[in-house]
Formats: structure tokens, sequence, C-alpha cells
């Protein structure tokens, strides 16, 4: 039985999640135990803001951290040389000119960031495949529109 994935992630995506996860438990978290251990000194923790401010961070530094753990274990690693060449798959940056004529670059990638678009979202579906040169038309939740893809590059 084929183990289904539910996220698709390049290398260099990977590798940015790695990067993130490292930094959150080496440094990051080493910094919010500081805090919490120099707010303890501060006295009685009830009425202790730095205390509960740091705990805070805390408790959000290990959800962000169990969620790069479990997006990392349960992703597949796309092998880039497979993919079809100049076709938008995940890992490709896309500029896309707008009906109004406003262009926008973004990265098809589960990995959040910046001008990110997801591959399950309607403007991931309706790329997928695609190549520079063609016309979506993508169906959103706000309504439907069209863009022409200008270009598609791998980083």
């Amino acid at each position: 039985m084929t183990e289904e994935r539910s996220e698709y992630l390049t290398e260099s995506q990977r590798a940015r999640l790695e990067a993130e996860l490292a930094e959150l438990e080496g440094p990051r978290r080493a910094k919010v135990v500081r805090a919490i251990r120099t707010a303890r000194e501060h006295g009685d923790l009830s009425e202790n803001f730095e205390y509960h401010a740091a705990k805070n961070e805390q408790g959000l530094l290990e959800a962000r951290i169990r969620t790069l753990r479990a997006r990392l274990l349960d992703a597949a690693t796309i092998d880039e040389s497979e993919m079809v060449q100049g076709a938008i798959a995940a890992g490709s940056i896309v500029e896309l000119e707008l009906e109004a004529g406003e262009r926008m670059e973004i990265e098809i990638s589960s990995v959040a960031g910046p001008r990110t678009v997801s591959p399950e979202s309607p403007l991931g579906r309706a790329l997928a495949g695609r190549r520079a040169g063609d016309e979506v038309a993508v169906q959103a939740p706000g309504g439907a529109w069209r863009a022409w893809i200008r270009s598609v590059r791998r980083d």
C-alpha cells in the first residue's frame, strides 16, 4: 500500500524548515529559558508579568517546534530531477500578470512565508502543471479571476 503524504517539499524547502527548527531548538529555546529564570528571581510569580510573558513565549515556541517536527516527519521530499522542466509544481517561483496589468511573483510552497502560495490553494491548483505563456482561470472563494504566467523558475 502506498503511503499518502500530507505535504511535499523540495530539498530547499526542507532545508529552510530544518534551519528554522535548529534555531528554535537551540538559541531561541535557551533565550526563553534564561528569561524565565531571570523572571523567577524577581519574586512573587502570581503578579510577575515578565514571568507570565516568558512562559507564554515558551508555550508558543514549543508548539512551533512540535509543528515543524511533525511536518518534517510527515512530508515527502520531491526529487526535482524527476519534475517536468518548465512546468509549475511545488518549489516553482512564478511571475504572474493579472487582468489589471499588475505583476506579482509567488512561490508554490507548503512552507509559509512572504509571497508563498500553497499547492492546495485555488491559485496553486490552477497553476499546477502549467507553463510560461499559459493563461489561468482561478476559482477562488472571493470570485473568479484570470492571470497570465510570465515566467517560471526554481531557486
